[in-house]
């Protein structure tokens, strides 16, 4: 096995064709998009034309067959331009796309992953007002009534929601049943009774959408089951596992954004005649972040490689999503600090990736969800 940070060549050869791109056409957006609070005209289409809406999918669906692992690169390489471009592919790759390729049936499969691939983004619902790190306190209500089923309900905090085509939504069919009476459906955009409704005004990755999503008599054809019906938690659990590992590597590419930045700063900025990176108090700032962001990669890494290699990730996903945005919201705050004064103005970098960090400890499972997950695995390991 190669050691975590060691890529293959092909797998280097696809992070510097992510990374050029990134730099060449996110970069000169990231302001506007933030300051205007949607992605600009034409980015999507280029997205999908490189192949990175479709990272997992294989080539007989119109993907472009490849690994978690480069769908991980793909998220830390456009964070570390725009972490609000990062959570799209992230969400779009790891949440939607994994949720239909393991439990989608040929029919769902054909339908969806081609358009997922090429032009249409995902989005994954299940948050609701009284249901965030309570996941399965959902009051969604799903109805069988012939061969359609009714959905009635919100749902709130939804990324992609303004771009996707398809949502993956949660719904009970028996309030009663508790978590087993959770079903997962696939909702397309114009099902009757379906509409988005309020756009967050967030404090960060603004440029990504985050809504409402209503339900007023949704009428979702009962084909359109995800899964087994009642079985809805098992995909809500599985794919927020893998999904856990995409946020990772969002805040490791965060912190290497926020990181290249200060160093950068550091070179160019002078004091008492010289570089303020020429200062050992700088210096060791520098190098701290350094360490962190290594380590970070080193998590984030492992848990994606073992997820491709079938084997149980996590425990180790969630010790990445945790620390990872620990080492983002640390890494972008001590960036401003380098900067000084110019680092809380906004016209300079690391004052966005300062507020991008937050979110890091918040979604896909709070940071003390983390530990939670975390402690319980670790302790049943001793005897």
């Amino acid at each position: 096995m190669l050691p975590l940070t060691q890529l293959t060549d092909d797998e280097q050869l696809f992070r510097t064709t992510v990374r050029e791109f990134a730099q060449e056409n996110i970069g000169p957006l990231v302001r506007q998009m933030d300051e205007e609070q949607h992605f600009a005209k034409g980015l999507l289409p280029q997205l999908f034309n490189l192949g990175l809406m479709g990272i997992e999918v294989p080539v007989e669906y119109g993907g472009a067959g490849g690994t978690f692992f480069e769908a991980c690169l793909a998220v830390e390489e456009i964070s570390a331009i725009d972490p609000a471009v990062g959570v799209l592919v992230d969400v779009q790759n790891t949440l939607s796309i994994n949720a239909i390729l393991k439990w989608g049936n040929e029919q769902q499969k054909r339908k969806y992953l081609p358009l997922l691939a090429t032009e249409m983004a995902g989005a994954y619902a299940l948050s609701e007002a009284s249901s965030g790190s309570d996941a399965f306190a959902l009051q969604t209500r799903a109805e069988l009534r012939g061969d359609h089923y009714h959905l009635n309900g919100q749902k709130l905090w939804i990324t992609n929601a303004k771009e996707a085509g398809v949502f993956i939504v949660f719904a009970s069919v028996d309030l009663a049943a508790g978590y087993k009476g959770i079903t997962a459906f696939l909702v397309d955009r114009d099902a009757p009774g379906f509409s988005l409704g309020k756009k967050e005004d967030k404090l960060g990755i603004r440029a990504s959408s985050t809504c409402e999503l209503i339900f007023e008599d949704c009428r979702v054809p009962a084909e359109n089951v995800l899964g087994e019906v009642g079985k809805g938690y098992k995909i809500a659990i599985g794919t927020l596992n893998e999904g856990r590992i995409g946020i990772g590597a969002q805040m490791l590419g965060l912190a290497q954004g926020a990181w290249n930045c200060a160093a950068r700063y550091a070179k160019e900025r002078k004091q008492f005649g010289k570089a303020i990176a020429d200062f050992q108090g700088v210096q060791f700032q520098i190098a701290q972040m350094a360490v962190e962001i290594e380590a970070t990669r080193l998590l984030v890494y492992n848990a994606a490689r073992l997820k491709d290699a079938g084997k149980d990730f996590v425990k180790e996903a969630a010790m990445a999503k945790y620390f990872a945005s620990q080492t983002a919201e640390r890494v972008a705050s001590q960036a401003v600090e380098i900067y000084g004064g110019y680092g809380f103005v906004k016209d300079y970098p690391v004052e966005k990736f300062y507020r991008d960090a937050k979110i890091g400890k918040i979604y896909e499972g709070t940071s003390n969800m983390q530990l939670a997950t975390i402690a319980k695995l670790m302790l049943a390991q001793v005897k």
